[in-house]
């Protein structure tokens, strides 16, 4: 296929018809051609940059040969804003300033990205393009008054390439609402409510409450970063129970809500009416608040967890794990809990780094003498009494070593 010759330079060398003239309304090649019909928007972007009338524009390209210019349904504008140039060039990346076209509807990324542009809100910038007279999608609310320049992120699909966006009226899944909450670091519920005031369409509606039910700062603290359950988050059962407790809503509505949310179910089983010590045995730091205890689906419960329990509530160890196990934690077959609680035995499991799936070699043995003032000895009789497996065939010292910290 023959390539299309390029388009002359104008007649002109007035610094303004040159501008006009040129693609990129630089005043330097690549020129418009006169063959080509002149995009209403690139008239608008003109006349705002050049300060002209948008009639004035058009009077000086039919000077300068260019007859066909499109236009609106309306009547050219008397005048045009500053913010006006950045409004009517398309969002794309590949757009290379290319204007938007006046015959199409506005897509919603083009609202959105305007306005976080320029700094205004969504309904602002719809109503100013439909004053130029670009017509302008909505969903069934008003457009956010307010700025975000979160918005054009929001709307984001697909990373991937140039992106895929949401537009107008589209549908919204739970899963959507929790992974951008979690890029931009915000609550799922703020996300939620301002994609519907976006006009889109969600498979719940936003309530007050989500807001607790998502947050897990209080939960797992801070190491999480966002403070707020994302897509792939299994809720710990002391989250649900604890939120029931706060705010008197049943366990199962909570369960059931956090899934329609889009999260996992919760990593264990719920009770219907919590005993008193659940909430301290299913508390990190057994004081019966946040940060709550998670599932392990590796390794199962801790058996210092278990002995820490025990000796808070005056349960027995057996008596903790079993509650727990109840409540969907598991106890690794290994692990051979004591008839009572001792202190040394929880002194010297602080200084173990090893599960039940691995192996205590000599190296791990002589860290927790060193740590605990105990002969090697008797750290290992007595990891190989709590169910920990020892297989070097070493003859430990009885001798302590000094103590050390760390």
């Amino acid at each position: 296929m023959p390539r299309k010759p390029e388009a002359p330079a104008p007649d002109s060398q007035d610094p303004d018809d040159l501008r006009i003239a040129s693609r990129n309304l630089n005043g330097r090649y690549p020129w418009l051609h006169p063959g080509e019909q002149v995009p209403y928007g690139r008239v608008l972007r003109a006349a705002s940059e050049l300060k002209w009338r948008p009639a004035d524009v058009v009077s000086r390209l039919n000077a300068l040969g260019y007859a066909d210019i499109q236009r609106a349904s309306i009547p050219w504008p008397d005048s045009v804003e500053p913010d006006d140039a950045a409004l009517v060039v398309r969002a794309e990346r590949w757009s290379y300033g290319d204007p938007v076209d006046v015959q199409e509807t506005v897509s919603l990324r083009q609202i959105v990205a305007s306005a976080a542009q320029v700094n205004r809100s969504p309904a602002d910038v719809a109503r100013r393009m439909t004053a130029l007279g670009y017509r302008v999608g909505t969903g069934a609310r008003p457009l956010p008054e307010s700025a975000d320049p979160r918005d054009i992120r929001l709307i984001l699909t697909d990373r991937r390439s140039y992106g895929t966006w949401l537009d107008w009226g589209d549908e919204v899944s739970a899963h959507h609402v929790l992974d951008v909450a979690a890029q931009l670091a915000c609550s799922p519920h703020i996300a939620a409510k301002r994609l519907v005031a976006l006009g889109l369409r969600l498979p719940y509606t936003p309530e007050p409450g989500d807001e607790r039910l998502l947050r897990y700062r209080d939960t797992y603290g801070d190491v999480h970063g966002s403070g707020w359950f994302g897509r792939w988050s299994a809720p710990p059962v002391g989250h649900v129970i604890a939120v029931a407790r706060e705010t008197g809503r049943p366990q199962a509505d909570i369960v059931a809500r956090l899934c329609e949310l889009g999260l996992a179910a919760p990593d264990g089983n719920v009770p219907d009416v919590p005993e008193a010590d659940d909430f301290v045995m299913l508390s990190e730091n057994l004081d019966g608040r946040a940060p709550w205890l998670p599932r392990n689906n590796v390794v199962g419960l801790q058996v210092r967890h278990i002995l820490r329990a025990a000796r808070v509530t005056g349960r027995s160890p057996v008596s903790v794990a079993g509650r727990l196990t109840a409540l969907g934690h598991w106890l690794h077959d290994d692990a051979n809990l004591p008839a009572a609680v001792d202190e040394a035995d929880i002194a010297l499991l602080d200084t173990v780094t090893r599960s039940y799936r691995d192996d205590v070699h000599l190296e791990n043995v002589l860290r927790s003498a060193s740590l605990t003032g105990r002969s090697p000895a008797d750290v290992a009789e007595r990891l190989t009494a709590l169910g920990y497996r020892l297989p070097d065939e070493v003859d430990y010292p009885e001798i302590r070593g000094a103590l050390t910290s760390g």
